[in-house]
């Protein structure tokens, strides 16, 4: 391949991860009036929200185990078609059940993007280098997402209908269709460990506990976001406003993401992102005013690094279990957020119970519904912070044992 198709498929690559990125935060921005136009409370809102989720893993496994064989190409053709499908169906929906099947075919044309994508990047590059194209690829979710977060709260100030925001997330699809069009895709490497090497290598403690780290990092992350409209509503600062920063930082850290992770590793990034995860949703909770754009500052700085570098720790610490293996760990961070998106929404509508019932009325209702959900949420970040310190033993361990087996063996 040339250089100027290689900047052709990354530049694609990058306007693909926005619409994914369009998709998350337009759609939280909307949130509202989808539920006032279809009348559904907070727990149907959350099984909307599940299907966005709940695509993105399935096509995500089925991409890493067909990589190989298929290629990224054909991958990309069909994230092409769910996502330009979903998003007509979305606005032609007309009720739940359509929300539903919508929802889920923009979230199986998202989940394609990271099968397709994050195996290309890591099987061209190592080490260093690997580490920040990842985290510079990624830049573009939360990248997208400010961009979307804005387009949504400036376009809902003017009384743009929901249906005009969703036609939005046609435009980084047509145009990654059209870098995409003509250019010559990699094909996947020949010397690549097999299918069953990849299973092997997966089925170990290290990678099981891996999966299980992403299931609370991906919730951390994508639980007080996706919510923003409705657990902020009453904070006294505008929650789209509150997403804009958040993923506008996260942007910028995920930039510069290479150096910061090579010098405190990987494990030790994480570690300190679950403290100032931990703090950050704590201060959101608590906080109202501006205060809360300081708590939002705080928590951007925490779940900045969590995707990228669980997904660089799989590639570098657990390079045999290949494309499969990192399609796997971020399907697990999807599956687990898919599964706690309607129960979040009961917390909603449970808290609007409790609240009434405690005899509080409009904005004051809303905000002690909104302190209350995110209260729960503490506790994911809380347990990540006790599972980085074992990884960060872990590891050190582990790297001591290979490098004395080394120097015995010379």
């Amino acid at each position: 391949m040339n250089d100027q198709n290689s900047k052709r498929l990354f530049y694609g690559s990058c306007f693909a991860l926005i619409t994914t990125a369009f998709s998350f935060s337009i759609r939280a921005g909307i949130l509202p009036q989808l539920g006032e136009e279809f009348n559904l409370n907070a727990t149907q809102l959350g099984f909307i929200n599940q299907m966005w989720f709940l695509g993105f893993p399935i096509s995500m496994v089925l991409g890493g185990i067909f990589y190989t064989s298929v290629g990224p190409k054909r991958i990309m053709i069909f994230a092409f078609f769910a996502h330009t499908l979903g998003i007509i169906l979305t606005i032609y929906s007309g009720g739940y059940a359509g929300l539903l099947i919508s929802t889920l075919l923009i979230g199986l044309g998202n989940g394609c993007t990271e099968a397709a994508c994050n195996p290309m990047i890591a099987s061209a590059y190592s080490g260093k280098l690997m580490n920040t194209l990842l985290n510079r690829f990624h830049m573009w979710f939360p990248g997208g997402i400010l961009m979307g977060s804005l387009i949504s709260y400036f376009m809902t100030e003017a009384n743009l209908g929901w249906e005009a925001q969703i036609w939005i997330i046609l435009i980084p699809t047509l145009i990654y269709a059209y870098l995409f069009y003509g250019q010559i895709f990699p094909q996947p490497r020949q010397d690549s460990a097999s299918l069953t090497v990849n299973l092997r290598s997966m089925i170990t403690p290290l990678f099981i506990f891996i999966c299980a780290c992403m299931t609370l990092t991906a919730i951390s992350e994508f639980g007080p976001t996706q919510w923003a409209q409705l657990v902020l509503a009453e904070s006294g600062a505008e929650p789209m406003v509150i997403v804009a920063i958040i993923f506008g930082l996260m942007a910028v850290g995920r930039y510069f993401g290479g150096e910061f992770v090579h010098k405190f590793d990987q494990t030790g990034v994480l570690l300190g992102s679950a403290v100032f995860t931990t703090l950050g949703i704590f201060l959101l909770s608590t906080q109202t005013g501006g205060m809360v754009y300081v708590a939002a500052i705080i928590f951007a700085m925490g779940v900045c690094y969590f995707w990228p570098n669980m997904i660089g720790f799989t590639a570098e610490k657990i390079p045999l279990s290949g494309a499969i293996g990192m399609s796997i760990v971020g399907a697990f961070g999807m599956f687990s957020t898919a599964i706690w998106q309607p129960i979040i929404g009961g917390w909603i509508d449970k808290g609007r119970e409790d609240a009434a019932s405690s005899g509080l009325q409009g904005g004051d209702l809303e905000l002690a519904v909104g302190q209350a959900t995110l209260q729960k949420m503490i506790i994911f970040p809380i347990i990540l912070i006790v599972l980085f310190i074992i990884l960060r033993v872990w590891v050190k361990r582990r790297r001591a044992t290979v490098a004395t087996a080394t120097a015995v063996n010379r």
